[in-house]
């Protein structure tokens, strides 16, 4: 196993995650933006986004979460929910992703062939973005986790943070120092996943 294969066996779904993290704000954004920016992109896009959120900032998208889905819940179930955004906000940060649907569109209409693939082609840079964005911070000793509320807080998050209207909200990656460790992870047959030919 190599180094970045035992780097990506390491990145797991951390949900008890803490403030432990001895990298600064600065350090951290510096990191992140280097691992959207060095993700592949078809066309060279770059239609990926991102706003990092630290300290009042990560709380306050937190707290909009739980108002938006209060009304949204069951009175009943509504604790757990409320326990579970507990547990992001305790954490050290958030990064938004988004991607920016006008450079889709124009890219639709240089190249109209390819047209009704360019949506899908953003949604998998901007899911490779996330997930070497992820493994970055897994690199840096830190855990996260990937949430999607959108679209529920869509409108809350555009308008606390002037959002452009372009910008379409794709997920939540939460991280912070791991407290807990993930459990085992169950891996299916390679026989279901793989073929390999000669």
């Amino acid at each position: 196993m190599t180094t970045f294969t035992k780097t990506l066996q390491n990145r797991r779904s951390i949900y008890d995650l803490g403030h432990n993290v001895t990298l600064s704000n600065e350090e951290l954004t510096a990191l992140i933006k280097e691992a959207i920016k060095e993700s592949p992109t078809a066309f060279n896009a770059q239609s990926t986004r991102a706003v990092i959120l630290f300290g009042d900032a990560h709380e306050k998208l937190w707290e909009m979460t739980e108002e938006a889905l209060r009304p949204l819940t069951p009175a009943e179930a509504f604790p757990n929910t409320q326990n579970k955004l507990a547990g992001f906000k305790k954490c050290y940060g958030t990064v938004l992703f988004f991607k920016d649907t006008d450079i889709i569109k124009n890219l639709q209409e240089q190249f109209t062939l390819y047209a009704d693939n360019f949506p899908d082609w953003s949604e998998q840079s901007n899911g490779i973005a996330t997930a070497n964005t992820w493994v970055a911070l897994t690199e840096q000793g830190l855990g996260a986790n990937l949430q999607h509320y959108n679209p529920v807080i869509d409108e809350a998050v555009a308008k606390e943070w002037n959002i452009p209207s372009n910008w379409k909200l794709r997920s939540q990656l939460v991280f912070g120092s791991p407290e807990t460790p993930a459990g085992e992870k169950e891996y299916m047959n390679d026989e279901d996943r793989f073929r390999v030919f000669n």
